[in-house]
């Protein structure tokens, strides 16, 4: 009995060889838009409990700019639990980051369903969020030149439909933070608003953005990231912040974060199979970056880059990551690629659990949003701010530290904490009601409140009983006035 037409029965085989492949192993080969997404979907298909698809907005061409999620509880933020992401194919013939975050999709699921400790443990401690393609027409141009010649030309949809590099269209924040650092009664954080700009930042007009562009701001606004990296081709070399230089040369742009960072791109750098040691450099570039990695100015200097948005706009710390020499690899060499870098790709998941973590609360234990979290000792100039459910995570390295935490309408409240190596410290803050307004105060200077007040006790400034605290805010206030006037004063 014929049960099919040869025709209908190879592609009927052909679609459940595909599906096979899918569900059973990694397939290393390039994926158009429509395979991307079929792919996706096959993970969450076979791993529901751990998978989700969504997108964040479409391109210029309507093509969706897709995510898929790795949590125990995907769509779910759970209070206390950091939130990751890996962003690749932003310039769409830098084609091999794309490919490696659907592999890493799989292997997760893969490794989730065999019972593999580390990625349960990554799992059920982490909400992963990686997004494959940012500029999905980018690669379609430059995919179907690879289809018919084998390579394509260095700059071929490396830009978006509208020829715009996305790599340089953020709100440029480098300007704004420059200008801050030299007064400091300005913002060092979150830099970038969508509504009326505080003293130190800017308003945002999403029509002077790309839609791809767009769909980012507003996922960082969305979700409490803590961790990012952004995937490129073209040099082997894991950049740090600063992107932009601070004067019009190609100078080292070290943020107050510096250390953090570096540790960071060394992560990567050093788990990578070549990246710290890798010899010659790449025949285009010829650049030399010693352990493999660099400040990004000091290599050269990007107005309106994505890594430094994420830093300078939100809670996330981002570094971008070029994966080879060759923009657009052959198929045959996405195995080695996947090879050199998985081991690297999950260490530095692992990253944003290195530092101080906690919950911020009033006496009633309700969750106090956007509460400032200074560190004071030492001092690093990049406050943070809880999440909406009042929790919060701060990347640390090694070392004891003070921390500050204020909101408006509360009294900061300090606790000195240690952080070991790679591990989280987790530390709870109880914010009392505050009956002084010191919103302006506690924004600009709250770092100093324990440590001079003891001070100014010692030297019988202050008295050492107990007095009104909001008295005693307005005397340290005072001093603290005293002392500007007294350096502004040629």
């Amino acid at each position: 009995m014929r049960l099919c037409t040869i025709v209908p029965c190879l592609t009927t085989l052909t679609a459940l060889s595909m599906v096979y492949r899918l569900a059973s192993a990694i397939d290393f080969v390039y994926h158009d838009p429509d395979e991307l997404e079929a792919a996706l979907r096959q993970v969450e298909a076979k791993c529901p409990e751990i998978a989700r698809v969504y997108d964040i907005g479409e391109s210029v061409e309507g093509r969706k700019i897709l995510v898929i999620e790795i949590s125990d509880n995907p769509g779910q933020h759970e209070v206390g639990e950091p939130e990751f992401k890996y962003v690749a194919n932003m310039h769409g013939n830098e084609a091999s980051g794309r490919e490696l975050l659907l592999y890493l999709a799989q292997y997760f699921c893969e490794q989730y369903r065999q019972g593999d400790s580390k990625i349960t443990r990554l799992t059920t401690h982490t909400r992963i969020h990686l997004l494959p393609s940012l500029n999905p027409d980018g690669f379609h141009k430059a995919y179907q030149v690879f289809k018919a010649k084998g390579k394509v030309p260095s700059m071929l949809g490396r830009n978006n439909a509208n020829g715009v590099d996305l790599n340089r269209d953020f709100p440029d924040l480098n300007k704004v933070m420059y200008r801050n650092e030299k007064e400091r009664e300005r913002a060092n954080n979150h830099l970038s608003s969508v509504t009326m700009a505080a003293k130190g930042t800017i308003n945002i007009d999403f029509e002077t953005l790309q839609p791809e562009t767009e769909a980012i701001v507003k996922w960082l606004r969305e979700y409490p990231f803590i961790l990012s990296a952004n995937l490129h081709d073209g040099e082997l070399v894991a950049n740090y912040p600063y992107d932009k230089s601070r004067t019009r040369h190609y100078d080292y742009a070290a943020s107050p974060d510096d250390a953090v960072f570096k540790d960071l791109a060394e992560t990567y750098a050093k788990k990578h199979r070549t990246m710290s040691k890798r010899r010659p450099p790449c025949p285009e570039t010829l650049g030399y970056f010693k352990g493999g990695i660099t400040n990004g100015a000091d290599w050269y200097s990007v107005n309106g880059g994505m890594q430094d948005y994420n830093y300078l706009s939100s809670n996330c710390f981002e570094i971008t990551l070029e994966l080879g020499c060759t923009k657009f690899p052959p198929e045959s060499a996405l195995k080695s690629y996947w090879t050199a870098n998985r081991q690297a790709m999950i260490a530095y998941i692992q990253k944003v659990h290195q530092g101080v973590k906690g919950v911020v609360t009033d006496v009633n234990g309700n969750p106090v949003p956007d509460a400032i979290i200074q560190i004071a000792g030492p001092s690093i100039g990049h406050d943070v701010l809880s999440a909406a459910d009042g929790d919060y995570w701060r990347l640390l390295l090694k070392g004891s530290y003070t921390i500050h935490v204020s909101a408006p309408g509360y009294k900061t409240s300090s606790e000195v904490v240690t952080v070991r190596n790679n591990r989280v410290t987790r530390v709870n803050f109880e914010l009392a009601t505050d009956t002084c307004d010191n919103t302006k105060y506690n924004s600009v200077n709250g770092y100093l409140i324990d440590g001079l007040s003891t001070a100014l006790k010692q030297l019988g400034v202050l008295s050492s009983v107990d007095r009104d605290d909001c008295q005693e805010e307005i005397a340290i206030q005072q001093t603290l006035q005293a002392r500007n006037r007294m350096r502004a004063i040629p």
